[in-house]
């Protein structure tokens, strides 16, 4: 049995102290793949740099709605800037040319742009995450990328934009929150669903629910690490390893084996970011 975490902040401070032996320990846990996911400019490069250590390690690039500042839109142009150099890092002139004409995605390591999208909790700037999301979009299609998506408190906005500014590649809702009509309207937009370990929380209402509503080629696993970790190591930080009580938690709530949820998980997050 296998496990892809589809996100995870490896560049996290957190993770300074023994990042590298960490990692080079995941393998031995059966975790083979791994997303390690932007969140801001620092933090994008900084999972460039991971993946491109690491053979099973992949990245996304990208502004999330929490690291808006002033210079925002600076930072964005700098993901497109990114995108470009890392999609023609190896090209004559005709290649590069032959790649623009086509759209096609040659980024390499980086299989998304994220995270991206809306979050509403805190008190910010809600117009300049709405233009940021946008632009991101934009980028993502002009790269042929799937994005992945970051909604918190702001589920109208959220598929409002979905559904005015389409995403050929579509993406996933990572961490997705436990809203019916969220995921329901995700769904049938094409996207897909990330669960972390907020499935395993004993007041984690409508887990069992949602996990129920998704299909069986439309669900990930992730981590967020260093953040919420499952239960039963709830409050430690967090790492690929406790993928499995994730995958034990939906296993259970889908009446199917940890092995098929696992199978299942790595197939899927395989296909959307076209690894």
């Amino acid at each position: 049995m296998e496990y892809f975490d589809s996100h995870a902040h490896y560049d996290d401070e957190k993770f300074n102290n023994d990042r590298e032996e960490l990692i080079e320990s995941l393998k031995n846990e059966n975790v083979t793949k791994i997303v390690s996911a932007g969140y801001c400019l620092e933090g994008s490069r900084k999972a460039i740099q991971l993946s491109e250590k690491y053979s099973f390690i992949y990245c996304t690039v990208g502004i999330s709605p929490n690291d808006i500042k002033d210079n925002y839109l600076e930072d964005i142009t700098e993901i497109d800037k990114i995108l470009q150099e890392y999609s023609t890092k190896n090209d004559t002139q005709e290649q590069k040319q032959l790649k623009e004409n086509v759209n096609k995605n040659t980024t390499g390591k980086i299989v998304a742009v994220g995270e991206i999208g809306l979050d509403y909790h805190y008190d910010t700037d809600k117009e300049a995450q709405k233009i940021a999301f946008k632009k991101q979009i934009e980028i993502a299609n002009k790269y042929n990328l799937p994005i992945v998506i970051h909604t918190r408190d702001a589920v109208s906005d959220t598929l409002q934009i979905l559904k005015e500014n389409p995403v050929n590649k579509k993406g996933v809702f990572h961490c997705c929150p436990f809203n019916r009509e969220l995921v329901k309207e995700a769904l049938k937009l094409g996207f897909y669903i990330s669960f972390s370990g907020t499935v395993t929380f004993k007041n984690a209402k409508n887990a069992e629910e949602i996990v129920d509503l998704v299909p069986n080629d439309k669900f990930l696993i992730e981590t967020d690490s260093p953040y919420l970790s499952p239960e039963p190591v709830r409050g430690t930080r967090n790492n690929s390893i406790n993928l499995k009580y994730i995958v034990k938690k939906i296993a259970v709530f889908k009446g199917m084996t940890e092995e098929e949820i696992a199978r299942l998980s790595y197939e899927n997050t395989e296909r959307i970011f076209n690894i």
